[in-house]
């Protein structure tokens, strides 16, 4: 709702007034709060590993994002540098929250189940952006005519409350056993100590680094996809507001379909094959994309693009599970989610909204997005998918010198 559709739109057409620049705003406002969460996630990450608190790291992420998309509501023409700010806060708050989340999954699950559990996780999620759409259709139906601005306005507040009440569950019932006698070591300093033990012994793990730098490369096209398409939707193809939600409603239903069935398929097939099928689907849904010059060309495009995103990131974090070492859950997810999602999602944003600003043309922009996603393709089939949880282990933290 915030970041796809409804202020991403709110952001270009109303804070930007509609200026040619407002791609680039958008795309530097992402790139700075991936960047941030990237250099955050595998920290924090490797600190909670150690304390096994990742509930109260979560708890802290999950508020920082609810109360920073509230503020969003006070939002006006021409506000730019404050509406970046509060979005990239928002942002570091939604997507440093990921690591920790993730994390979870060798703990709810067994390994036999990663792939089939991961995609009803992503299901569940696409299945509440179309219940916050549905809920928030009232508000933001009438677009941005002067009488419905305030309308649309509140449905950030209303995103917000949603994301509170359904995280809410979470923290009351998962469980999460702390560690008991830690020496006295402020989490920080240990996980910016583990951190980079990790980065200097990361050749010890030449499997988990082949799989992160395609994951590096074709997560970093996703995101790109997520960020923009209704920018691409609204200013190439001239959809209208309403058009832009109907187009949504589309592609979170059948990325519902696709997290659910290919879930199924990564317990099957393994999920290095389900990730391969899925970036050729991508490959598919970027020449679709470019070559489309009607709406309902685009909405068909959606319809591939659904199933592809819902399929990519529940077989890829299936995939990490069985190569991470264990007990680094969260640092090594810290680095999945952190500098490989988030900080991949830096250059992806960036190219597109600087090939817009120079060209004047988004088609042309939106072909750097396949070059992604065939380099991610070809650097996955060099990964080893293992049969059994990957037995590299790291020194535990409270050993380091």
């Amino acid at each position: 709702m915030i970041k796809t559709v409804g202020f991403a739109l709110y952001f270009r057409e109303i804070i930007a007034l509609n200026s040619p620049r407002g791609d680039l705003y958008w795309g530097f406002a992402d790139s700075i709060s991936m960047l941030t969460a990237a250099v955050l996630s595998p920290i924090l990450g490797a600190a909670s590993d150690y304390a096994r608190r990742k509930k109260s790291f979560l708890l802290f992420f999950s508020l920082l994002c609810i109360l920073f998309t509230s503020l969003l509501f006070f939002l006006r023409p021409g506000m730019i540098v404050t509406g970046m700010l509060l979005f990239i806060i928002a942002n570091v708050g939604f997507e440093g929250g990921y690591a920790f989340y993730d994390s979870f999954l060798p703990q709810i699950t067994t390994e036999e189940h990663y792939g089939r559990v991961s995609g009803y996780g992503f299901a569940m999620g696409y299945l509440g952006a179309l219940a916050i759409l549905a809920i928030s259709f009232p508000l933001i139906q009438g677009g941005f005519a002067e009488e419905n601005l305030l309308s649309f306005r509140f449905s950030f507040i209303l995103t917000a409350l949603f994301f509170l009440v359904f995280a809410l569950p979470f923290f009351l019932i998962v469980k999460e056993q702390h560690r008991t006698g830690m020496r006295r070591i402020p989490y920080i300093r240990l996980g910016i100590r583990q951190t980079f033990r990790t980065i200097r012994h990361i050749r010890g793990y030449r499997n988990i680094v082949r799989f992160l730098i395609a994951f590096f490369l074709y997560i970093d096209a996703v995101n790109t996809v997520i960020f923009f398409a209704a920018i691409f939707a609204r200013v190439t193809l001239h959809f209208t507001e309403l058009e832009v939600i109907i187009f949504f409603i589309v592609t979170q239903s059948t990325a519902i379909l696709g997290a659910v069935l290919f879930g199924f398929v990564t317990d099957r097939v393994g999920p290095k094959r389900t990730i391969s099928i899925t970036l050729l689907l991508w490959m598919v849904v970027i020449a679709g994309a470019f070559f489309t010059g009607s709406k309902a060309g685009f909405y068909a495009v959606g319809l591939l693009a659904g199933v592809a995103i819902g399929s990519s990131q529940s077989s890829s974090r299936s995939l990490m599970a069985r190569l991470l070492p264990p007990e680094h859950e969260a640092e090594f997810f810290g680095f999945y989610d952190g500098i490989c999602g988030n900080a991949s999602a830096i250059i992806g944003p960036t190219v597109f909204g600087i090939i817009s600003a120079i060209t004047g043309s988004q088609r042309l922009a939106i072909l750097s997005i396949g070059f992604f996603f065939l380099s991610g393709f070809l650097f996955l089939q060099k990964v080893r998918e293992p049969h059994a949880r990957s037995a590299d282990h790291l020194p535990a933290p409270e050993n380091l010198k």
